[in-house]
């Protein structure tokens, strides 16, 4: 920390003007300035982005220097600087272009593959918010509620159950639940339309210092559209009574601001022998500003709200015995209840060419009311074991980060930093979990009251960038309040517990060309406890920590091909565990994980994308004996790819597979939660111009997979003795849609 303060205060006394530079504005052929396209030097290494303005200001240039515009979708421009140029402007215009991977020039960010990976977002269309997680490289989905709960994440050797360890967010939305009624982590991305969806960022790892609680495998942002061009009305028909419908209109449209209104409404009786009577509604209202000079501003409200039947997990002996089938349910009276309303906004001030302060605010009220049994009748031999969680919260968050560039002395030498603060507040008040039955009678209350949890963080990130070198240090404080009202307790007491952590990171990156870039990343991170375990004063980590490794590199060795790999490791102080009788997580002992990533990306023409990405992990308890160490349902091998046609005539589309290997379920490996290869497809036809049909296909050769699975010790209503084995959910069977799209 003092040597990072150091730094910092060193570069403040030496920054001045540099002998030669290059500024100017870029905008698009409608004379809108562009925001994000990235200028770089081919010569130096050095690069810059153009501001809110569309402004850009390049240093370190000489005579000869080839200059490289270029942003996904627009055709890249090469300037070759000449004297007239130094200490010059020189404005331009991008001619819009289909996307294609030669329009990405590598240069030294820390997360430089998201953006080779929003071309599969550019050309595949995405069908849900949820299957957008699948193009993040590594990370593998399940449901198992019938698509009423959040999925169950799987990413570097983690069983993430529903977010433990992956901060997700929503154009700064925080999409996480802290101490949920069902599990820590919970991240419901139900609310999110996916035709909203504009990009993806993500990271792997502990390595960013803007990243808070729950980023120990990593982080993924959605970016939604801000505005739209043109109004979009989606039908979409399918098997097992599905029905889905997606409208967005513009409401206003000027030459500072646009606002539009955006719904979906979904029905389906699912693929389960009982009808799932599943229904969804979202709505989003956006309003944008962008005076295209040195603010922007965006207002966003949303309410989402969702109501299921579910037939729950179902034991393997009662499928081999006849007693159901796959699709079948040993209690169907399990399902759902639950909504989230949002209001956000998101602003930037650019205070000059080399200042800007992003901020954000948000307000959130969820709820949620869940029905699950996963034992069956080992509890309760008569009445069953189904359980109730239930929640209602308010969640408020405030940030501001203080973005600042030098021009140093030394012309080789660039310098920025971020400077950030702020806070989340969570409400969350009668927070149960009861025996039931049918959904209708509460026999027990095992766990009720009230939470409010508090994390106040600040942090700091520098970039250091010196010809082809980058070096990022960063630290990060987060401080947190925990508090628990315990309903069941004989008296009133406020159980209260707080704590602070420091995580510091440390990321180097060297990029040798536009088409080679190699990294090493460091980093401290961390997933916060539950408030409950927290005040119970079990012992237990409050802010358990973890410390991951990164060494890999990005290369380009053609214009249209990209070949990503990198070696990892990452190590808990706490692990968290899934128990099924109580349907929670708890903590339990350290863990190691390390791995590979290779993954590629290669367009063979203008119309053909080739994806593929291969990931191996070997993830283990740390304390425990050789042969009981292994980590319940961690992945140690899996892959994802495919092939998209974009534009090809009037066609597009996409052939895609997912593969998971065979993984221990439990400590021992002696039950084994069985892998799957899965492959979908889909196939659009333009016509008319504005008309669109297309053909969705699930597994699409009609495999018999499980989608997600769990080792768990259950009894059967005719059984004396209980029986531990795999419990899985049955995954989706060919499944066949179609969708009429128009826009206007």
């Amino acid at each position: 920390m003092k040597y990072i303060l150091l730094l910092v205060g060193y570069l403040f006394l030496t920054f001045s003007a540099f002998a030669h530079e290059l500024n100017g504005t870029i905008t698009s052929e409608d004379n809108t300035p562009i925001e994000g396209i990235n200028v770089y030097n081919q010569n130096t290494g050095g690069f810059t982005y153009t501001n809110v303005s569309g402004y850009y200001e390049i240093d370190d240039i000489s005579v000869g220097d080839v200059i490289i515009i270029s942003g996904l979708g627009y055709e890249k421009k090469e300037i070759t600087i000449t004297e007239d140029l130094l200490d010059g402007t020189l404005d331009m215009t991008l001619k819009a272009s289909s996307v294609s991977l030669d329009q990405i020039v590598l240069v030294s960010e820390i997360n430089a593959l998201t953006e080779f990976v929003n071309i599969d977002i550019k050309t595949n269309p995405i069908k849900s918010a949820q299957e957008i997680l699948r193009k993040v490289p590594g990370l593998i989905i399940g449901q198992h509620a019938g698509g009423g709960k959040a999925e169950q994440i799987f990413l570097r050797g983690f069983d993430i159950d529903h977010g433990t360890d992956i901060t997700i967010s929503t154009d700064g939305l925080p999409v996480n639940m802290p101490s949920h009624a069902h599990g820590q982590g919970y991240a419901d991305m139900h609310f999110i339309i996916p035709e909203t969806i504009d990009n993806i960022d993500f990271g792997k790892g502990p390595y960013y210092a803007n990243v808070g609680n729950f980023n120990t495998a990593g982080y993924v942002e959605l970016n939604t559209k801000k505005k739209i061009d043109k109004n979009m009305v989606l039908l979409e028909l399918g098997e097992f009574s599905t029905i889905r419908n997606v409208n967005m209109f513009k409401i206003s449209d000027t030459e500072n601001s646009n606002t539009y209104i955006a719904s979906e409404f979904m029905l389906t009786d699912g693929v389960f022998n009982s009808p799932q009577n599943f229904n969804r509604l979202n709505i989003l209202g956006r309003y944008n500003f962008n005076n295209y000079e040195d603010e922007e501003l965006t207002l966003s409200i949303s309410h989402f709200q969702s109501r299921w039947d579910a037939s729950g997990q179902i034991p393997q002996r009662a499928v081999d015995q006849g007693i159901i089938d796959r699709f079948g349910a040993i209690d169907d009276t399990e399902g759902g209840i639950t909504s989230r309303s949002n209001i956000w906004v998101n602003h930037k001030k650019q205070l000059d060419e080399h200042q800007s302060i992003t901020s954000k605010a948000y307000l959130s009220k969820y709820g949620f009311e869940l029905y699950s049994n996963f034992t069956f009748f080992l509890e309760d031999p008569v009445n069953g074991d189904q359980i109730r969680q239930k929640e209602n919260r308010l969640i408020a968050g405030v940030e501001s980060i203080y973005n600042r560039s030098f021009h140093l002395d030394n012309h080789d030498l660039q310098f920025d930093f971020d400077a950030g603060l702020g806070f989340r507040y969570d409400d969350n008040n009668d927070v149960e979990l009861s025996r039931t039955r049918n959904r209708r009678e509460t026999l027990e209350r095992l766990a009720f009251g009230d939470i409010d949890e508090v994390n106040g963080y600040a942090f700091l990130s520098a970039n250091l960038k010196t010809n082809k070198w980058k070096f990022n240090p960063g630290i990060r404080l987060d401080y947190f309040k925990f508090n628990y009202v315990d309903f069941l307790a004989d008296s009133f007491d406020t159980l209260s517990e707080d704590d602070v952590i420091i995580s510091p990171k440390f990321n180097t990156i060297f990029t040798a060309s536009e088409n080679l870039q190699l990294f090493a990343k460091l980093g401290f991170g961390f997933h916060s406890n539950d408030s409950r375990v927290v005040t119970a004063n079990t012992g237990e980590e409050t802010l358990p920590a973890a410390f991951g490794a990164d060494l890999g590199g990005i290369f380009k060795p053609a214009d249209r091909l990209v070949i990503n790999a990198a070696l990892w490791t990452l190590f808990l102080e706490q692990e968290f565990v899934y128990v099924g009788d109580a349907a929670v997580v708890e903590p339990s002992g350290k863990t190691t994980r390390y791995g590979v990533d290779f993954g590629f990306r290669y367009q063979l023409n203008d119309w053909l994308f080739v994806n593929n990405d291969l990931n191996y992990t070997v993830a283990r308890a740390t304390d425990e004996p050789d042969g009981e160490d292994f980590i319940p349902l961690a992945p140690d091998f899996t892959s994802t790819g495919g092939l998209t046609v974009k534009d090809l005539g009037k066609f597009s589309g996409s052939l895609s597979y997912r593969y998971v290997d065979d993984r221990p379920a439990n400590e021992d490996d002696s039950i084994i939660a069985e892998g799957y290869f899965v492959t979908d497809l889909n196939l659009n036809y333009n016509f008319n111009k504005n008309w669109t049909f297309s053909l969705i296909v699930e597994n699409l050769f009609d495999v018999e997979w499980n989608e997600t699975q769990f080792a768990t010790e259950t009894r059967l209503f005719n059984e004396t003795e209980p029986v531990e084995e795999i419990t899985f959910t049955p995954g989706v069977p060919f499944f066949l849609r179609g969708k009429l799209t128009v826009t206007f």
